[in-house]
């Protein structure tokens, strides 16, 4: 791979007017941004619709969109919202995604926008060639018929159609307005990187659809569940509380789900990140009910077979092995043979003696983070250090200043390091501090609500990231 470098930076936290960032124009200005300072990769988090806790790792679906990233505008401009509507929908602050005044009111006005579609035809011809979006709209209009239920206590009910079309004219706007999105980044040379959560969520459309693909009992409700043991994030262990997948039943249809999960994302991205990869060779299981995830143990994964069907999918697109977490030598040598490259994180270099995530141990073929989705900021990861850490921490990077401009020179420290690829993500551009850290593993409220406001992306020096990138060899090449 040529030497580059991106930036990780989530759809939701896009600024803009409506509560949550979305496939607008604001878009098309940070894939110019990108382009202009010399990054070639854009990361983002899941698409899905997420769950309660509004989190993208435990989504509703592993095929379908979140409705809040179609863009209003688009919608005003076909005649499907009226201005008075478009203004209701304004935001009442910049810097956190309003979830909560969403989930009240954007539903109820991409319904009337559905409604007044008159020719539904390339709707449905859109979706007839999509049959797992088709499955999420019925899906998600009986779920609408039967709030608060689970799926397993549905009655045996046909859904309602008007409904069921509202989820299409969703599903249809959302990947349309996306396709746009990726087709401006492929012109101006900046390539998009998608993240695929391992599991999907119990109360999803693919549990739903798809029940003996997973670990359910006879009654669909999971028998075991997926987690971490304790590690660095949390000391019982993260029980995540998805349901694990029978991976003999799919090894026996050839991995049919996930090859066609696989082929949509590759669709939609010119690379993914495969989230807790380790998983891949042995997974955390953990009985349904348990209080915490320490009662779980490991079980075996699908290992290389798997690994091959998915470079076969991937073709010469990138596939980003994320390998964090307690990585034993059977986990790195499946790495190694996938092929795949892992992740180096420095926030993870000094929690002991000569750890792989030190700058000088990256090799070409790894990809570098500053910090993950689930980390602190660099500027929050630096105030939380000990201070014989974080005196050593910056010696290793060469700055002798106040501890607190210390940022710029990890940052360096990572551009002129050995792999070929640095992601950084959009907050460690800024030197921005914990307040602005978008999850803390182990908690369920409070995570996601991220946003960069606009004024704050205008600080951003892309000059500054441009001479970094051509210092160091990582424009991308003309």
């Amino acid at each position: 791979m040529a030497r580059a470098s991106g930036v990780l930076l989530h759809i939701s936290s896009l600024w803009g007017d409506y509560g949550s960032g979305c496939f607008g124009d604001e878009a098309f200005e940070w894939i110019d941004f990108l382009k202009k300072s010399g990054f070639t990769y854009w990361q983002v988090l899941p698409l899905g619709i997420p769950d309660g806790y509004y989190s993208p790792y435990s989504a509703l679906t592993a095929f379908g969109g979140n409705p809040w990233f179609v863009d209003l505008r688009q919608l005003y401009h076909q005649g499907l919202i009226s201005g008075a509507e478009l203004e209701q929908q304004r935001q009442q602050q910049p810097y956190l995604c309003e979830f909560e005044r969403l989930a009240q009111s954007r539903m109820a006005l991409l319904r009337r926008a559905a409604l007044r579609v008159k020719n539904r035809a390339p709707i449905r011809a859109f979706i007839l060639a999509h049959p797992q979006l088709a499955s999420l709209c019925r899906f998600m209009a009986l779920r609408q018929a039967y709030p608060g239920l689970p799926w397993q206590q549905w009655p045996k009910a046909a859904p309602d159609a008007q409904e069921e079309f509202v989820w299409q004219f969703i599903q249809h706007a959302f990947f349309t307005q996306w396709g746009r999105v990726h087709e401006y980044a492929a012109s101006c040379g900046v390539r998009i990187i998608g993240d695929v959560p391992i599991y999907v969520g119990a109360d999803s459309a693919d549990v739903w659809a798809y029940p003996q693909q997973f670990e359910l009992d006879g009654a669909g409700y999971p028998t075991r569940v997926a987690g971490v043991p304790p590690d660095y994030f949390a000391a019982d262990g993260q029980l995540w509380g998805n349901p694990l997948y029978r991976w003999d039943q799919m090894e026996k249809d050839g991995y049919d789900w996930w090859s066609q999960r696989l082929k949509h994302l590759f669709s939609l991205f010119d690379g993914v990140r495969i989230d807790h990869f380790r998983g891949l060779e042995s997974y955390w299981s953990v009985p349904a009910g348990a209080s915490t995830a320490r009662e779980g143990q490991w079980m075996p994964g699908p290992g290389l077979p798997f690994c091959k069907k998915i470079r076969e999918l991937a073709g010469d697109k990138l596939v980003i092995a994320e390998d964090l977490g307690e990585i034993t030598p059977q986990v790195a040598q499946l790495v190694r043979d996938s092929g795949f490259p892992g992740m180096r994180v420095f926030q993870f270099a000094f929690l002991g003696q000569d750890s792989v995530h030190l700058p000088y141990r990256y090799t070409p073929e790894c990809v570098a983070y500053s910090g993950t989705h689930d980390n602190n900021t660099l500027l929050g990861y630096l105030w939380e250090l000990d201070e014989p850490t974080r005196a050593r921490v910056l010696e290793y990077c060469g700055h002798e200043g106040p501890w607190q401009q210390g940022c710029r020179a990890i940052l360096r420290t990572l551009f002129a390091s050995g792999a070929d690829t640095l992601i950084l993500p959009v907050q460690d551009l800024l030197g921005d501090g914990a307040d602005t850290r978008i999850n803390t593993p182990g908690t369920a409220r409070g995570n996601w609500r991220y946003r960069l406001a606009r004024e704050q992306f205008l600080d951003i020096d892309a000059a500054r990231f441009l001479r970094l990138n051509a210092l160091y060899g990582r424009c991308p090449k003309k």
